[in-house]
Parts: C-alpha cells; structure tokens; sequence
C-alpha cells in the first residue's frame, strides 16, 4: 500500500461507488484494463456476504486471474456508511484487498493479518484521526512494526 492508494476523508454515495473508488486507487499498479474484472470479482464476493466485519470495519476483497500478486486500498469515510454489516453499524474504514486466483492461502492470510491489525480499538481511532494519506500509512507501518515485525 502506499498514499495513492489511501483514501482519506472519502465521499461516498453508497457500497459501490466506494468499492469502485477503491478498485480505481489500484490503476498505477495493475494495467487498467484489468480493473474493470478486479471490481467485479470483489462486488461478486460482496453479493455472496458483505465484508462489513463490525467495529466500523469493512474489508471487501476478491480475487482475479489476471493480477499476479496482491493490491490493497484503505479509505476513512468522511460519513459511515451502511454497509450491511455483521453489527449492524455502518463503516467509518474500508480496506481493500485484491488477489490472483492462484494463491488463496496468501490472500487468506492476508485478510487474517488485516482484520488482526485493524481489531486493536486505538489503533482505529488512531487511523480516524489522521488527516491525510501519508499519516494514514505512517500508523499502519507503525503498528505493522509492533505486531508483526520480530
């Protein structure tokens, strides 16, 4: 991830136009022919079960044969959003991540490691409070640090 793809006091109208924004922040890393499939795979998840996992988290992913590796986009919404999620409440945070099709036991473990680092409530509020991209990623390699670097 890096600030292109962080997205900070996002305006969104709804689920889609917040995923397709973030499918969009890809576009400098993965040719751009390929985003229009790399949306459609994680709206397809989406409509299997939403990724809002509560706490005002969301974490929409999919996968695709036509990325070799794995992207991923975060944005702070400037108003939370309903996003069917498991509590109910709407999303304030949104991080996106997307796959090749080959390699689903990284990308499971990826979405482990996510919602791990995203489960510490100071850390949320942290990331609430940053008012741009770069600080947005400064926390995130912070507590990267803290957890996962030995």
């Amino acid at each position: 991830m890096d600030t292109k793809s962080i997205l900070s006091e996002l305006e969104v109208e709804n689920k889609n136009d917040l995923i397709s924004k973030l499918v969009q922040t890809l576009a400098h890393k993965v040719d751009t022919s390929f985003l229009p499939e790399i949306e459609e795979a994680v709206f397809e998840r989406e409509s299997v079960m939403s990724t809002g996992v509560g706490k005002g988290l969301a974490i929409p992913h999919g996968k695709s044969k036509n990325i070799e590796e794995n992207y991923a986009a975060f944005a702070v919404l400037k108003q939370p959003l309903e996003f069917d999620s498991i509590d109910g409440q709407p999303v304030n945070m949104v991080f996106l991540l997307v796959g090749p099709d080959s390699k689903n036991s990284l990308h499971i473990k990826l979405l482990s490691r996510i919602s791990r680092l995203m489960n510490s409530s100071s850390f949320r509020d942290k990331i609430v409070s940053c008012t741009n991209s770069q600080q947005i990623l400064d926390a995130f390699k912070e507590e990267e640090e803290k957890y996962f670097i030995s």
